[in-house]
C-alpha cells in the first residue's frame, strides 16, 4: 500500500495552486494516505486551507522561524527526515519543487523523477523528453521512497473538499548555515499567476526592448492577463527571469497563449504545448510558432498590438 507525502509551496499565507494539482494527479494512486506537509515559520492559514483539499488525510505542519522564507537546503533535510514514514514523496514541477526534490532525495539516499505527466500505477510513470519530442515510461524501485515532481497543468486539481486534521510536528533535524536568506530583489507581480492564469501574452525578441515590452503589458492589462516572456527577452535583459515560458521556464497551460514577436524555439514551444488555443502575432511566417499556432496574424507588433488595444478599448467604452 502506497502512503504519499506532498510537499505545499506557499508563500506562508496562501497555498500555491499547483500544490493542488499534485494532489489531484496523487489521488490516481488510490493511497493508504494522503498527507500534506506545510513547512513554514507560521503557516496556521496555510494548513488550514490544505486541510480543505479533496483527497487529503492529514496536514502535518512544522512550524520553525527558518522555513521562511523557503530555502531548499533548510526545507530538504526535514522533508528527508518526513520521507521516512512514506513510499512516496512529491511536489509541482514548479521553481519551488525542482529546487527541493532532489535535494531532499540526496540526503535521503535516493533517486529523484521529475515533471511527471502521467501515472499509470504505484510505480510507473510518464514524463517527456528531448523537449517534449518524446514521452518515456519510467519505472521506479518499489524498495525506496519515490521523490518526483509532477507538472501542474497535466493533472486537474480536485473539485470536492475535505476536512482533514492538522497535526503539529517538531522534527529533531539539524538545519544547515551554510546558506541563508538575505533579501529579495525585483518587481512584486501584480497581475495575474503567470502558471495560473486563464489568459497569457508572452513577448519574445521582437518586442525589441522596453517600448515592446510597455506595449505586451498594456494588452495584458486589457485582457486581464498574466505577462510571460520567451528566454531571448529575458537574456535581453527586458523582461525578468520569473518569467521565462518554456522547459528551462515555466510550464504554462492557459485557454487563451498569445505570443507576440516570439519566434518559437522547440524549448519554448514545450512549455505551451497544453494551451487551449495558440495566438501568434509575428512578421516573420515561416517563425515556428506559427506552424504550432491555431489563429496566426502576420504584422508587425508595434502596429498590431496598438490597434488590438484600440479595438478592445472601443469594446470597452461601448
Amino acid at each position: 500500500m502506497t502512503r504519499v507525502l506532498v510537499i505545499a509551496e506557499h508563500d506562508e499565507a496562501e497555498l500555491a495552486p499547483a500544490t493542488l494539482n499534485v494532489i489531484g494527479a496523487l489521488r490516481a494512486l488510490a493511497p493508504r494516505g494522503l498527507d500534506v506537509a506545510v513547512l513554514a515559520a507560521g503557516g496556521e492559514s496555510v494548513a488550514r486551507a490544505a486541510a480543505r483539499v479533496g483527497g487529503v488525510g492529514r496536514v502535518r505542519l512544522i512550524a520553525r522561524a527558518e522555513n521562511f522564507p523557503c530555502l531548499a537546503a533548510v526545507w530538504a533535510s526535514q522533508v528527508a527526515v518526513l520521507a521516512s514514514e512514506y513510499t512516496h514523496v512529491l511536489a509541482p514541477a514548479t521553481t519551488f519543487g525542482k529546487d527541493l526534490i532532489p535535494r531532499a532525495a540526496a540526503l535521503h539516499g535516493a533517486g529523484a523523477l521529475s515533471d511527471i505527466i502521467a501515472i499509470d500505477g504505484p510505480y510507473r510513470f510518464r514524463r517527456p523528453v528531448y523537449a517534449g519530442n518524446a514521452i518515456v515510461t519510467v519505472e521506479a524501485d518499489p524498495e525506496r521512497t519515490v521523490f518526483a515532481t509532477v507538472r501542474p497543468t497535466a493533472f486537474p486539481a480536485p473539485e470536492d473538499e475535505a476536512d482533514a486534521p492538522t497535526e503539529a510536528l517538531t522534527l529533531d533535524v539539524e538545519l544547515p548555515e551554510h546558506t541563508r536568506f538575505v533579501e529579495r530583489r525585483g518587481d512584486r507581480q501584480t497581475g495575474p499567476d503567470l502558471q495560473t492564469a486563464s489568459t497569457v501574452v508572452v513577448g519574445g525578441r521582437g518586442l525589441g526592448g522596453a517600448a515592446g515590452v510597455a506595449l505586451i503589458e498594456g494588452l495584458a492589462a486589457r485582457l486581464g492577463a498574466a505577462v510571460g516572456a520567451s528566454r531571448a527577452a529575458v537574456d535581453s535583459g527586458w523582461m525578468p527571469n520569473e518569467l521565462q515560458v518554456g522547459q528551462t521556464g515555466k510550464i504554462v497551460a492557459p485557454e487563451l497563449y498569445l505570443g507576440i514577436g516570439v519566434s518559437g524555439a522547440i524549448q519554448h514551444l514545450t512549455g505551451i504545448r497544453d494551451a487551449g488555443t495558440i495566438v501568434a502575432i509575428n512578421k516573420d511566417a515561416q517563425a515556428p510558432i506559427c506552424a504550432a499556432a491555431d489563429i496566426v496574424l502576420i504584422a508587425d507588433l508595434f502596429t498590431a498590438v496598438p490597434e488590438l488595444v484600440e479595438r478592445l478599448d472601443q469594446r470597452g467604452a461601448r
